[in-house]
């Protein structure tokens, strides 16, 4: 009785079958990372979007009357759409809601502290 022939064992250079498989791997380590190790990410110093930015003139008391109209818009917008949901989606958004709303509420303190400008 003859054996069948061994299959042949080659001893590969790279894991990667071609350069595309490389840009692909490096891709998905780099997702791994951004989601994995988030402390990386909270190290680098936080540099702001200049694109959208508050008037550097604008003083105080306009500056929080504006948050607090902001946090009450996204209070009422939050609870409607989460009037469309049920389950845990409809908890998640009226959770975020209440954080705006606990948002609004320290706004409006802030803003009973501050004094006029007339």
């Amino acid at each position: 009785m003859s054996q069948p022939p061994e299959p042949q064992v080659t001893d590969l250079v790279s894991p990667y079958a071609s350069p595309n498989s490389r840009k692909l791997h490096e891709a998905a380590e780099r997702a791994l990372d951004h989601y994995l190790l988030p402390a990386a990410i909270m190290a680098e110093p936080y540099t702001p979007n200049a694109l959208f930015m508050a008037n550097p003139q604008a003083d105080t008391e306009a500056l929080l009357t504006n948050a607090c109209g902001s946090l009450a818009s996204a209070s009422v917008m939050l609870g409607n759409f989460a009037g469309m949901l049920e389950g845990a989606d409809r908890h998640t958004l009226l959770g975020i809601a209440q954080v705006v709303m606990l948002g609004e509420l320290a706004v409006n303190k802030a803003l009973d502290l501050v004094v006029p400008t007339e």
